[in-house]
């Protein structure tokens, strides 16, 4: 797989873990996605303090969770394919990436009373992105069989993290509207406004590897 991450240092990512820490304070997560990060580097995020990690791929999430259970708090947070959800569901705390009625249909043969999701939203409507359309938010909500407990989005990617604000902002109102607590949203690049505009979750990466 190219791109992946070697040679983690704990003590540099500790330092990155802790410098986001400060600005953005105790009340929201720091989620370390660790789509880049072997299975034999994973011990390195625990040395570091890490305890919230997010995974895009059922296989890996698998073989890291096996490796590594009891050391992080695990969210998914890839694309979702429905025929994947009874498996990743035991192995989760939080799914990040509910947007289709395939995935809904799945939930309700798969889940249960501790089954706790996010809906994604396409909230600066791009085709080649996935996610709910906020005008069919509600009804989505209403047709998941399972609690929906906040929303997530992905942002056009953008150099500029100020790029970024008004979907953010947009989401944060969505999860209003609909009486979520959860917002899971900014990455690397934007993170620190995702948490002005209301972020509850930051995922990130390189900001906590480099």
């Amino acid at each position: 797989m190219p791109g992946l991450i070697h040679g983690l240092e704990a003590e540099r990512i500790r330092a990155n873990l802790e410098r986001v820490r400060d600005r953005i304070g105790p009340e929201v997560e720091i989620l370390a996605a660790t789509k880049y990060v072997p299975v034999e580097e994973m011990g390195t995020l625990a040395e570091a303090g890490i305890e919230l990690v997010g995974e895009n791929r059922l296989q890996e999430l698998g073989a890291k969770r096996e490796r590594y259970g009891e050391a992080f708090t695990w969210d998914f947070i890839g694309n979702l394919q429905s025929r994947k959800v009874k498996r990743i569901l035991p192995l989760v705390r939080l799914i990040h990436s509910v947007a289709t009625d395939s995935v809904l249909e799945q939930l309700g043969k798969h889940g249960d009373d501790r089954t706790e999701v996010l809906v994604e939203v396409n909230v600066a409507g791009e085709e080649t992105k996935g996610g709910v359309a906020p005008q069919e938010l509600r009804a989505f909500i209403e047709r998941c069989p399972v609690p929906v407990v906040g929303l997530m989005a992905m942002p056009p990617f953008s150099t500029d993290p100020e790029a970024s604000r008004p979907a953010f902002a947009k989401l944060a109102e969505l999860a209003e509207e609909h009486r979520l607590s959860r917002l899971s949203m900014g990455t690397s690049q934007d993170w620190a406004v995702a948490v002005e505009e209301g972020a509850t979750i930051i995922r990130l990466g390189t900001e906590l590897y480099a």
